[in-house]
């Protein structure tokens, strides 16, 4: 058996002159509907195999790159970011040159050249320029990494606004399509968590819901959440307060959000907590603001009546005007 192999090109040959048999092999992925090869010889149909394959993501590189957009967004935030970068830069190039021009002054003058100049007061100059030096090198790499930081966030938050969400079991949207309607919070963490986090929220839901909150609740322990159990019996009947079911329908509308494609969820997640140094099995909230950014987190239950003191009511004399003071958790 000859076997033809390409890193380069999209296919894999394995030739077989007694079997007469072609197996392709598509490493790179791609939808080709290959049945058959014709013989450029004698011009006859060959059966091949197609077997298609793709790099497990364990075995691909993690992506550094930073988006388009991500960039654009920062410098918006930070508009004079690049200039001040700049000037850092300008100001590094003048003083190293000073100092190669102060270094040779003082070889001609401890060599004892004519017209070279007192070597103390060379010196002077030469300390000047590399404090200069060494001053606005500090202010620049703290430029540039706070730049690459902030990247890195808003990079983060692109992909959490992309995530996935199930509205009630019917409709699907994701993060970003929430924007300027709601301030989520997650809640991720076990069953056990979730039913507990959804029992202290339960004297708060008409605030909540009031100041645009919705509750994304992920189980990061693969069960389903029992959280209607505590407050609506399955048979109507055994309901003996009237009012009862307008306040489940409020909760629901508060806990009506879920994950969809949990892979991608959870990744995004054990990222977040990575970066704060929280183990991966501790259960989190993620608060976001009205415009989709992350506005606060932390470990344990939601502080619930945090939110309440802190949040505007999206109704009201200040509705809209406060939309973008979420303060801070």
């Amino acid at each position: 058996m000859v076997m033809a192999l390409s890193l380069c090109t999209p296919t894999i040959v394995l030739r077989s002159p007694t079997l007469k048999l072609r197996v392709l092999v598509n490493p790179c992925g791609l939808r080709r509907p290959l049945n058959f090869i014709q013989n450029k010889r004698n011009g006859k149909q060959l059966p091949i195999a197609l077997v298609r394959c793709s790099a497990s993501p364990g075995n691909r590189p993690p992506s550094a790159d930073i988006s388009t957009s991500a960039k654009i967004r920062s410098e918006v935030l930070s508009p004079f970011r690049s200039v001040r970068m700049f000037f850092y830069l300008a100001f590094i190039a003048s003083g190293g040159l000073g100092g190669l021009i102060a270094l040779s002054r003082l070889i001609a003058a401890l060599g004892n050249a004519p017209n070279a100049g007192s070597a103390p007061e060379i010196l002077k100059g030469l300390g000047i320029d590399l404090a200069a030096v060494s001053l606005f090198a500090f202010l620049y790499t703290r430029e540039w990494r706070a730049q690459k930081v902030q990247q890195a966030r808003l990079s983060r938050e692109e992909i959490l606004a992309n995530l996935k969400l199930e509205v009630d079991g019917k409709k699907v949207v994701s993060i970003s399509q929430l924007r300027g309607f709601a301030r989520l919070v997650i809640v991720a963490g076990p069953a056990a968590f979730i039913e507990e986090a959804f029992r202290l929220s339960e004297p708060f839901t008409n605030d909540l819901l009031d100041r645009g909150v919705r509750v994304v609740y992920y189980a990061t322990d693969g069960v389903v959440p029992n959280l209607w159990a505590s407050t609506v019996d399955s048979n109507l009947d055994e309901v003996k307060d009237a009012e009862q079911l307008p306040t489940n329908n409020r909760q629901k509308s508060l806990w009506q959000l879920t994950p969809i494609y949990t892979t991608e969820w959870s990744k995004w997640l054990n990222e977040q907590k990575s970066l704060a140094k929280v183990p991966e099995e501790k259960p989190v909230y993620i608060s976001l603001r009205m415009d989709g950014r992350v506005r606060g987190s932390g470990v344990g239950y939601p502080p619930w009546n945090a939110f309440v003191a802190q949040l505007p009511p999206l109704k009201g004399l200040w509705a809209g005007v406060l939309d973008g003071m979420d303060g801070r958790v």
